[in-house]
């Protein structure tokens, strides 16, 4: 991965002395006018404005990490799905024997047979599923009841598979969600055993390898623009931020990072790639409604602190402003009048 480009504008002590005259200017009171002068070199309007900090890093747009779906051999792969193609609830992830075994979705695999009179987690999760396709006489909760057998016995009747009334954890693939296939690891004809084929979610994402530095600009929530390869764009969303750093060596260049992802809006655009390299443009703070200045309109104040050179008329007099936020070569200023006219010296 190539390495981070910050474009922000942000603030500290180095950023001012670097933006500000070198003359110190003392005011001498609370203002001070100086003596009519020729038109000054440039100048600009104090605007009301919103004022937003971006970072721009390099990522990878992807589909996340891939897991495995394993076979527990039992009879002969006789169907597989296509890679790339996306699988729903309810649907076959692969069939063996002719019998399909079915996406539900949840957060645990299945681990043990679940049937008449169980009780557990995994018995609400089977019956969730059974509630979203469409089944029902039963209530959704954490035991295995007659009602529940006699949903089963009718899902499976729907599928074609035996009608037995209860549910091993060899007959159906557990996922958080739609999956996507990624590669198949085994043909028509194997033995339905060991590895058949890897999936990954079917949300596109954006993984960053963001410096540590850098890890207080992002939170869960923030706002992105993704640029794709072709100079399109499209939303998204940090969704995950990383705990562990990893360390990486390049020459003599060693940079410690954290794994920030970010998710993206289904878009057309997106259906060009599987992956690719792409930038990603956070938005980490945003402040609205402020008072501001172009960073080159400040000058160092003898006395202490900042200020701008206010045009009035033929004259000019100096203004101590607080200053706050900076981003785009702006910064938010308090202590001058909207609409004023500030010196910018070139």
């Amino acid at each position: 991965m190539r390495a981070v480009k910050l474009v922000a504008v942000t603030g500290g002590a180095a950023l001012l002395a670097a933006a500000v005259a070198a003359a110190a200017i003392g005011v001498g009171g609370d203002t001070g006018t100086a003596a009519a002068q020729r038109t000054p070199p440039a100048t600009a309007k104090v605007v009301r404005t919103t004022l937003t900090e971006t970072k721009t890093v390099d990522g990878t747009l992807g589909f996340g990490d891939t897991a495995t779906v394993t076979g527990r051999g039992q009879g002969t792969i006789t169907w597989l799905p296509s890679p790339g193609a996306t699988i729903t609830r309810g649907h076959a992830v692969y069939s063996a024997d002719a019998h399909r075994v079915p996406l539900l979705y949840g957060g645990t695999p299945l681990y043990r047979v679940l049937q008449n009179g169980v009780e557990g987690r995994d018995v609400k999760l089977l019956e969730e599923n059974l509630a979203k396709l469409g089944y029902d006489g039963f209530t959704v909760d954490d035991e295995f009841t007659s009602a529940t057998r006699e949903a089963v016995e009718q899902w499976q009747d729907d599928l074609g598979l035996a009608v037995t009334g209860r549910v091993e954890p060899g007959d159906v693939v557990v996922h958080d969600g739609r999956l996507r296939v990624a590669e198949l690891k085994t043909a028509l004809g194997a033995q339905a055993s060991g590895p058949l084929l890897t999936y990954t979610g079917a949300t596109r994402e954006v993984t960053v390898a963001l410096d540590v530095a850098d890890r207080h600009l992002v939170r869960k929530g923030l706002k992105a623009t993704v640029e794709l390869p072709d100079g399109a764009t499209v939303r998204g969303t940090v969704t995950g931020i990383g705990k562990v750093a990893t360390e990486t060596t390049t020459q003599n260049d060693t940079t410690t990072t954290i794994e920030v992802v970010i998710s993206v809006r289904d878009d057309r655009r997106l259906r060009t790639y599987d992956t690719a390299p792409v930038e990603v443009t956070i938005v980490s703070a945003r402040r609205e409604n402020v008072l501001a200045v172009p960073v080159g309109a400040l000058v160092a104040l003898a006395e202490g602190g900042y200020g701008v050179q206010v045009v009035e008329g033929p004259a000019t007099r100096y203004v101590p402003v607080k200053t706050g936020m900076f981003a785009d070569g702006d910064v938010e200023v308090t202590g001058a009048d909207e609409d004023a006219t500030v010196v910018v010296p070139k």
